[in-house]
């Protein structure tokens, strides 16, 4: 039995992200938690998010969460969904402008004002590189989105997968043993239930 924790700092839909997981996980010790002994401890992690990003980088801080995240990146099969996808990055538009945590090179920025916002339903995913979380899934497979800000990456060396609203944008990064995606694969019905399964049982 392994051990995943779903980081809590009282935003995200970590609920259903809990639920997901422990119905394709279910020998394993799937917890919700803010405390950073037993999130160091766990041996992968997942860490959801929804909300506004200034307020969410105040948590982080308020939990002593934000060097945790940043040691348990580089050392455990570690899964960014939503606003844990945008939090990764240095720099957010939201907010009037907010500091992330500068894990992976880029920027977040708002759709054009032309756009609908939040961008939200169901969209096809271009599958740019071969990777285990891809397992099982087909290329241009939809899934479930709401974001009104997305990721501008400077290298698409960490490019996973693309989606368009307006723009094409990044809707799935990969860096070694980091995956993160901007779409909700707990709302994405089997194809989203896969890409957890593939998480759970990712070999690194």
């Amino acid at each position: 039995m392994q051990s995943i924790a779903i980081i809590d700092y009282g935003m995200g839909n970590i609920r259903s992200v809990k639920k997901a997981l422990t119905y394709v996980a279910p020998n394993d010790n799937v917890f919700i938690t803010n405390n950073t002994d037993l999130i160091m401890e766990a041996d992968r992690i997942v860490f959801p998010g929804q909300g506004a990003i200034g307020a969410c980088i105040k948590a982080l801080v308020k939990y002593k969460l934000i060097n945790v995240i940043k040691h348990c990146v580089s050392e455990k099969p570690f899964l960014g969904i939503c606003l844990g996808l945008q939090l990764l990055f240095d720099f957010s538009a939201e907010n009037g402008g907010t500091d992330g945590l500068s894990i992976v090179e880029g920027n977040v920025v708002k759709f054009s004002n032309n756009l609908k916002v939040p961008h939200m339903g169901w969209n096809t995913v271009k599958q740019t590189i071969e990777h285990p979380l891809w397992h099982n899934i087909d290329d241009n497979t939809r899934f479930y989105s709401v974001h009104s800000y997305y990721v501008e990456q400077n290298s698409n060396n960490v490019v996973a997968g693309l989606t368009s609203y307006g723009v094409d944008f990044t809707c799935a990064i990969a860096q070694d043993k980091l995956f993160a995606v901007q779409f909700h694969p707990e709302k994405s019905q089997y194809d989203g239930l896969q890409l957890l399964s593939n998480f759970v049982n990712w070999r690194i």
